[in-house]
């Protein structure tokens, strides 16, 4: 049996490290009290404190007290060919607080970042994708999406059933001039998306198709919502203007048709307003409508 020596820089680092000498709880409580970047930091400084930041116990609880916190105007910029992806925050209540986290970007990528979803966003340029963390500044590439197809449409949510974070990707024929196998035109109204899939954030994540019984094409340019592990976004389902609901849970689809409002249905966006599903869009008289969705908890 050989015995392996523990070099110095080894020691050097159980003696400075703080959390040697102390209880887990105690450990815990400190641990709750720092902010993001802070934790992000100690995720690396012991194996004491990566063992706790990494338990789902521990992150279950850090998150529900994250989302008691104020929130957070984060606005996104690119400082210019091969600079940095920027990151400014403003809090609610302190409006002249500001800080600054960066991400270094690959040459010739702009990332399309969807709504955040419990602290985290997700981004697309084509078939590249990112999820992360802006405030940590920590952010991790997801594999390609399987496509080779133009118009894409990419959702990004959390199944509460299961724990985890998963991407749903749409994806159709960019063609305004389709035939079919007769040779009669096929108006633009009848094209369908035609692949659907799900990625689901882990270690050994990928891309798999998924079924979905209502034929249907998203709203090109509209970005979908993620609300209660469910996601939301427009589209023309069987030549009507709707609302799309996806489970995340059971990876099933639903479909709401919308008001017969013509502004609504061509220049409506889903958007998260005070708890509920709402569509809002610019009226004639240049006010804001909204049309609150009553009842998701029914549809869904």
């Amino acid at each position: 049996m050989k015995r392996v020596k523990r070099s110095k820089n080894q020691d050097e680092r159980i003696v400075n490290d703080p959390f040697t000498n102390l209880a887990n709880d105690m450990i815990i409580e400190i641990l709750m009290k720092l902010p993001p970047r802070s934790i992000a930091r100690l995720h690396f400084a012991s194996k004491e404190s990566s063992s706790i930041i990494l338990d789902k116990k521990f992150i279950q609880w850090y998150m529900t007290r994250s989302l008691t916190q104020p929130r957070y105007l984060i606005s996104l910029h690119r400082g210019g060919y091969m600079q940095m992806q920027l990151f400014q925050s403003l809090s609610q209540d302190h409006p002249y607080n500001h800080y600054m986290v960066s991400y270094e970007m690959e040459p010739d990528v702009l990332y399309e970042f969807t709504p955040p979803v419990r602290g985290l966003i997700c981004g697309r340029d084509f078939t590249k994708m990112i999820v992360g963390n802006p405030s940590t500044g920590q952010f991790v590439s997801l594999p390609r999406i399987k496509t080779r197809r133009q118009d894409i449409l990419s959702v990004f949510g959390y199944d509460p059933v299961n724990d985890v974070y998963k991407v749903l990707c749409m994806t159709v024929v960019l063609k305004r001039s389709h035939m079919s196998r007769n040779g009669n035109a096929v108006s633009w109204e009848d094209i369908v998306s035609e692949e659907h899939q799900v990625i689901t954030l882990g270690a050994k994540e990928k891309w798999r198709m998924i079924q979905c019984e209502y034929p249907h094409r998203h709203n090109s340019g509209c970005k979908g919502i993620y609300k209660d592990g469910f996601m939301y976004y427009l589209a023309t389902c069987q030549k009507k203007r709707s609302l799309m609901n996806f489970d995340l849970s059971s990876e099933e689809f639903n479909v709401t048709k919308l008001p017969e409002d013509q502004m609504l249905q061509q220049y409506g966006e889903p958007v998260n307003h005070a708890g509920k599903v709402t569509i809002a869009h610019q009226a004639y008289n240049r006010n804001v409508d909204l049309w609150v969705l009553e009842d998701a908890n029914k549809l869904n």
